[in-house]
């Protein structure tokens, strides 16, 4: 994928929407209300964006934005909670420190968390005129496989990523496993939702069927929706950044050679690379972004400044988790090499 500076992405005038935003860190938890509603501790470590209502169990028939008090995002009326799971460093040793998280591109002063997207078209069509449905109240979904351990298992998720960040704009090339060689700038993970909605159900069992890629090209070619799953919606997208720059002197990495870089649940190979959503956009703000002429930024959603996002925050629930220190095995006892 080819990169623009936001200064220059700023000089086309599109006539829809697509709206790039932070989310400052709401917690790290050992918490998953999609996967495992109401389990604490879920099974692996995840890091949580969005608003402070975000629990462990997240009925679907919650009211975020009336019970959220504040969000980490932007736009401050976007309560939805985005979590993925967190990438740990394992040492020559064999312990292991969890990476921090960095802020983007163009958002300096974010806490951690990470940036998302909402898009009517690729993130290069400059005019973004396809007409897209927002998703509802009750909406969930998830993409990746926890499991998947080989190219052949993640290449059935289209776009789910690694960038080598040379410098904080680095976008290319993209991968599917952890890079091999130390990153000058850290590590970008960018994870792309499925647009197709069965125009039925808000979930499914998995928290994928309900859901689709278009069934020829993909959603930035314009590739039409499959019958099964007829409603084209916006793409949602994350780039999470993962600091590995205090990581980067091979001399601390393993003996053998290989990468030393491991998600929560001790996937090795970056395979199990995996996202949850849960929205919760209050009343029709994020149909009305979508209809209107936003890029980037979007005059028709309140917005709020880096102080008020950075001062959402939530205290773990699953306090006997040591996440800031080196520890002998992954939170829940997990290894590299699962």
């Amino acid at each position: 994928m080819k990169w623009l500076s936001l200064t220059t992405l700023a000089l086309f005038a599109p006539s829809h929407a697509l709206i790039r935003f932070p989310c400052a860190q709401l917690v790290v938890d050992r918490l998953d209300p999609l996967v495992n509603p109401g389990l604490v501790p879920s099974p692996h470590l995840h890091q949580i964006v969005g608003g402070d209502s975000f629990n462990a169990s997240m009925d679907p028939a919650k009211d975020m934005p009336g019970e959220s008090t504040c969000t980490t995002c932007q736009f401050s009326e976007d309560f939805s909670n985005y979590w993925t799971a967190v990438m740990y460093f394992k040492a020559k040793n064999g312990t292991y420190k969890r990476v921090p998280q960095m802020a983007n591109s163009g958002f300096d002063g974010v806490n951690a968390g990470m940036t998302v997207y909402y898009m009517q078209d690729g993130l290069y069509n400059f005019q973004q005129t396809s007409k897209v449905t927002a998703f509802q109240p009750g909406f969930r979904m998830y993409i990746g496989d926890v499991a998947a351990r080989s190219r052949e298992q993640v290449e059935r998720f289209r776009q789910l990523t690694y960038t080598c960040l040379q410098d904080i704009n680095t976008r290319d090339p993209q991968i599917l496993d952890f890079p091999e060689e130390p990153c000058p700038m850290g590590i970008m993970a960018a994870l792309r939702f499925p647009t197709c909605w069965d125009g039925k159900n808000l979930d499914s069992a998995d928290h994928m069927a309900h859901m689709a890629y278009p069934e020829s090209g993909t959603f930035e070619t314009g590739g039409p929706c499959p019958a099964s799953h007829p409603v084209r919606m916006g793409q949602l997208f994350y780039e999470v950044n993962w600091d590995t720059r205090q990581f980067n002197n091979k001399e601390d990495w393993p003996e053998d050679g290989s990468q030393p870089f491991v998600w929560s649940f001790g996937d090795s190979t970056g395979y199990g690379n995996h996202a949850d959503y849960v929205f919760g956009w209050k009343g029709d703000a994020l149909q009305r972004a979508l209809d209107s002429p936003c890029y980037i930024n979007c005059p028709t959603l309140a917005t709020q400044d880096t102080q008020a996002m950075n001062a959402c925050s939530k205290s773990r629930v699953v306090t006997e988790d040591d996440i800031d220190n080196w520890v002998e095995t992954l939170p829940g006892g997990a290894v590299a090499g699962m």
